[in-house]
């Protein structure tokens, strides 16, 4: 992530938001895509076992999605610029959901420290839609 932010400061609103949408896209294929093959050991890790695959694997499904979206938006963030407010909402209903979730004790600290990455994300999102504004 910290790669993202070397140089914002002198770069321009769309270059920064090409690199937030791509990183985050990589960033996110690469820790969900792997999900389709660990069902077993996010029962074994974080019991109890899955007893409704179909959610297991349709969150995967749509995230995965919602990553493709990220690098569509990354390849011409002008042009995509309104996609950036849903992309907004796919990080924060999960971040918030996590983070309440863990308030009410029903999930653990490896799982609020994941969400913190897509905090982070969301952060970037919100400065890449700000930095893209039409002039």
């Amino acid at each position: 992530m910290a790669c993202l932010m070397a140089g914002a400061a002198g770069m321009s609103g769309a270059s920064f938001a090409k690199r937030v949408f791509i990183g985050g896209g990589i960033y996110g294929v690469l820790g969900v895509a792997p999900m389709y093959f660990l069902e077993s050991r996010v029962g074994t890790d974080m019991p109890p076992a899955i007893n409704h695959p179909e959610f297991f694997y349709g969150f995967i499904g749509v995230t995965l999605a919602w990553q493709l979206a990220f690098l569509v938006i990354g390849t011409d963030p002008m042009r995509y610029r309104p996609l950036m407010l849903p992309a907004m909402v796919e990080k924060l209903s999960f971040v918030a959901a996590i983070v309440i979730l863990f308030a009410q004790g029903r999930v653990h600290v490896p799982l609020l420290l994941g969400a913190a990455g897509d905090f982070v994300l969301l952060v970037l999102f919100v400065m890449a839609w700000l930095r893209t504004r039409p002039q």
